[in-house]
């Protein structure tokens, strides 16, 4: 009987990497296949992008804001939304209050400058981040990645953000605007601030797009390191409840 040739083996095949995504596709994957646009971080943590088209939604809303409603209404509005304020102005005459008023809506300009103050507080936001998964979840990350997870995670409030503009052009009550919570996504756009501070604190801060980006967020240390997504949702959401609890407790006492 004649032996079985012996058959070379099989060469084994390498699963095919996946292509890399230009900006534009990890902006719309952030929102349709966020696993494709965190993954592809580990290759590339370039940030710019989000935080361009962030940055000029937020410059067109405040435009529209001075255009529709205007920065001393806006102003006149986060003086009443604050029950000490109110009462501090209300004491004044006439001509103290007008340039108060003016003084706050100066201030309230200087919104414009939004996009810098995003670039800190991402900062910080990713310090925080980056130093809990890498130390406290044996995370292998890197802080760039952690600072490009941060401003792709935000791009839900691109959506808000544009809900917002949209709201302000149709003709929004400037009597009822509120600078800090432009846009029924909310609980706490319902609530009168002034009424329970800490409540309405906490009420915001129930925000869908914010909890869509708590979820993005805990998605992409997913997707950078080993760290299970229960443990990432936990961190991400426990950090979250910290500081909401810990905003609405300040609200509440200089109120």
């Amino acid at each position: 009987m004649a032996a079985a040739p012996n058959l070379p083996e099989p060469t084994p095949v390498s699963a095919p990497e996946l292509a890399p995504l230009s900006e534009g596709a990890r902006i719309v994957d952030t929102f349709i296949a966020p696993s494709k646009t965190f993954t592809d971080l580990r290759r590339s943590a370039s940030w710019w992008a989000p935080f361009m088209v962030l940055s000029v939604a937020f410059v067109a809303f405040f435009y529209m804001v001075d255009q529709k409603i205007g920065f001393r209404k806006v102003a006149e509005n986060l003086v009443q939304a604050s029950p000490r304020a109110a009462r501090q102005v209300d004491q004044l005459t006439p001509e103290q209050r007008s340039m108060v008023i003016s003084d706050q809506a100066s201030r309230v300009r200087y919104f414009y400058a939004y996009p810098v103050g995003m670039l800190v507080l991402n900062l910080a936001i990713a310090a925080v981040l980056f130093a809990t998964f890498k130390f406290a979840a044996g995370a292998t990350l890197k802080f760039g990645t952690s600072y490009a997870i941060v401003m792709y995670a935000s791009l839900p409030l691109l959506l808000k953000t544009i809900l917002a503009t949209i709201s302000v052009a149709a003709g929004a009550d400037p009597d009822s605007f509120n600078l800090q919570n432009p846009a029924a996504t909310n609980p706490g756009y319902f609530l009168s601030p002034g009424n329970s501070p800490f409540l309405y604190s906490v009420a915001t801060a129930l925000d869908i797009f914010m909890i869509w980006t708590l979820i993005l967020t805990a998605i992409a240390f997913t997707c950078v390191s080993k760290v299970k997504r229960p443990t990432a949702m936990a961190i991400v959401f426990g950090w979250y409840v910290i500081f909401t609890l810990g905003s609405a407790g300040l609200a509440a006492l200089f109120s």
